[in-house]
């Protein structure tokens, strides 16, 4: 067993994985749920979403929940990482190169490359709207029955719309791309995490594996459908 990394063995670290990974998973589903209020048109829309957003900033429960959101993206990445150097340095270089496809899929091998590519999106993702939610003193407002709520909605529509953002093309398309690598690395990740927690049956496992299949294309592809369609409803 390894004692280098976060958790002492190995076998803890991949535990940790799994579970971070399932419970990032739930936070998808319910992220993706509140996303798609963007998709109402008009004052209602906007009212549904700012709504949302005040939900998802104040209401204490929630509250928690995200910051065991947030420490769960850190550690499910660190562990990640550990996870791939030991990998690479238990097996031989060589062995990887020349039998990688007969061993795993793409998917799961490029892991690691894909796991990046969805930390930078995450990171972009917050800068240009939970950092705004959060801390921008500018943040427009929407009144609503007497009550001031943080516009984020405009933040959004304007971030998507060339008329205002001139990058506002290449922002829809990196959204795009960062859900690319997210479904491939749910491809994976989604029936690895079972697997890695023991749960294994032949009458089981092809079942949660079309499970984390399905989940890998409809969740990204629905989170994509939003910049694409705020964009071009806006070109």
């Amino acid at each position: 067993m390894s004692s280098s990394g976060i958790l002492k063995s190995s076998l803890a670290k991949k535990y940790a994985m799994a579970l971070t990974g399932l419970f990032l998973c739930l936070f998808l589903v319910g992220h993706l749920l509140g996303n798609l209020q963007l998709f109402i048109p008009g004052v209602e829309g906007q009212t549904a979403f700012n709504e949302y957003a005040l939900f998802m900033t104040t209401f204490p429960l929630v509250k928690v929940l995200s910051y065991l959101t947030y420490a769960s993206v850190l550690f499910h990445v660190v562990d990640g990482v550990v996870l791939t150097l030991q990998n690479r340095k238990a097996r031989p270089a060589r062995y990887a190169v020349e039998k990688g496809s007969a061993n795993a899929g793409w998917s799961s091998r490029n892991m690691a490359v894909l796991g990046t590519i969805v930390l930078v999106f995450i990171v972009t993702h917050m800068q240009n709207f939970w950092w705004k939610m959060h801390f921008d003193k500018a943040m427009p407002t929407q009144t609503v029955n007497g009550v001031e709520l943080k516009d984020l909605h405009t933040v959004v529509m304007n971030f998507f719309d060339p008329a205002i953002n001139s990058m506002a093309a290449a922002a829809a398309g990196l959204y795009v791309l960062g859900m690319f690598a997210l479904g491939f690395h749910l491809w994976h990740g989604f029936s690895s995490a079972f697997q890695s927690m023991g749960v294994r049956h032949e009458t089981y496992t092809p079942w949660i594996e079309r499970a984390g299949q399905a989940f890998a294309v409809l969740v990204p592809a629905a989170f994509a459908s939003i910049p694409l369609y705020l964009f071009l409803t806006q070109a």
